[in-house]
């Protein structure tokens, strides 16, 4: 069922805005384009929601954002660039390197827990794939549904919510799954703790060079 919005929710919920898990958020102000450096307004190529790889200040990965935010970030030196993608953005007389290795300039705490329940994070546990029918889209292409409807009883919950597309949501209604003969989950949804971030990671970052080593930690960066 079509659980519409899903806005902050459990008891972790109003962490939200300072939590890492929401594409590493360290300043939770930064994240509104109307509120971000106006040296980034200019770029709306598709190139901005490139995967940019995050590290904390001991070169951790802790999250993965898109290429907009990562500028953001590096603009209001809150983080530097460790890799570039090879490509440079031109704007307002200068001349910026995509990035796609960022490290944030100050340690940041990050609870090993489950991450905040949420719309974003869900999609990004899922892959962006419906988890019916298996097809990766965007997510402006998904929704989220509930696998035990709330009309029937179902919370929003981690093992209750999947990434579901607009016609697998339709098609399953406020039916229960073993009411459906042509319907099942593809993986059984769970909580998305740290672990499973740094999974997402390696899997997207897998063909990448820049960012296999740290990942892997096959070289050690310079300090």
């Amino acid at each position: 069922m079509h659980s519409g919005k899903l806005g902050k929710m459990g008891k972790h919920g109003h962490n939200a805005k300072r939590h890492l898990g929401h594409a590493g958020h360290a300043h939770g102000h930064a994240s509104s384009p109307s509120e971000a450096d106006p040296r980034i307004g200019v770029f709306r190529q598709p190139a901005m929601q490139t995967p940019v790889l995050v590290l904390n200040a001991s070169y951790e990965p802790i999250n993965i954002c898109g290429a907009r935010r990562a500028l953001v970030l590096v603009l209001k030196g809150v983080a530097r660039t460790e890799e570039a993608q090879g490509a440079t953005l031109h704007a307002a007389r200068m001349a910026i390197a995509m990035p796609s290795v960022i490290r944030l300039l100050e340690y940041r705490r990050i609870p090993h827990q489950t991450r905040a329940l949420s719309r974003k994070n869900i999609l990004l546990r899922d892959r962006n794939a419906c988890q019916y029918c298996n097809i990766v889209l965007t997510a402006s292409e998904l929704t989220l549904d509930h696998v035990i409807p709330r009309s029937r009883g179902g919370l929003s919950t981690w093992e209750n919510l999947v990434a579901c597309c607009h016609d697998c949501n339709r098609r399953k209604g406020n039916q229960l799954l073993h009411e459906l003969t042509d319907m099942k989950l593809q993986r059984e949804p769970r909580p998305f703790t740290l672990h499973t971030s740094r999974h997402i990671m390696r899997m997207i970052g897998s063909a990448d060079a820049t960012w296999r080593k740290y990942l892997y930690f096959e070289t050690e960066p310079a300090a």
